[in-house]
């Protein structure tokens, strides 16, 4: 594995743009404390070393629940009948390119995956869960907790300030 080298201006790149990745290059380097050239630069090579996944824009639930409805939030436990590492490779390949499948974690102990879905309603998640869980005969037990309300939401990462030696 190829040995990934940062210091602490690559750290507040990546701060900010976690943060704010639509800001131009010009904001981005002053709030970094860096040239332009050094930030465009270095930002590149950080895209390039997989440090950021991808840049996306973060919709407002709240906001869009007029037009396209509240939706229904799950987060899924499933736990299967075998867990070999095929079975565990194949329960995740069947759900990862599910769109109403949000985030997929295989987790120890307890269940063996957990899904946050989000469905557009209890029928839509009714049919999923019909397709992706109770017709794999490897599903074991699914446990569903349905949200109420989200309290928070937040997909950036606490980074250090400082790198330590």
């Amino acid at each position: 594995m190829e040995q990934i080298v940062i210091d602490e201006a690559d750290l507040r790149l990546l701060d900010l743009l976690q943060t704010d990745a639509s800001q131009s290059n010009q904001s981005l380097a002053e709030r970094a404390h860096l040239s332009p050239p050094t930030s465009l630069r270095r930002t590149k090579r950080l895209r390039q070393l997989g440090l950021i996944e991808r840049e996306v824009a973060i919709l407002s639930a709240d906001r869009l629940a007029p037009v396209l409805g509240h939706g229904l939030t799950a987060l899924v436990e499933i736990t299967l009948e075998r867990q070999g590492a095929e079975l565990l490779d194949a329960f995740e390949a069947r759900v990862l390119p599910v769109t109403q499948v949000q985030q997929c974690y295989r987790v120890s102990p307890g269940p063996d995956f957990v899904l946050v879905v989000h469905c557009h309603d209890m029928p839509d998640y009714l049919a999923l869960a019909q397709r992706l869980f109770t017709s794999d005969t490897n599903v074991r037990n699914i446990k569903a907790f349905f949200s109420l309300k989200r309290a928070k939401f937040d997909p950036r990462l606490a980074l250090p300030a400082k790198l330590s030696a």
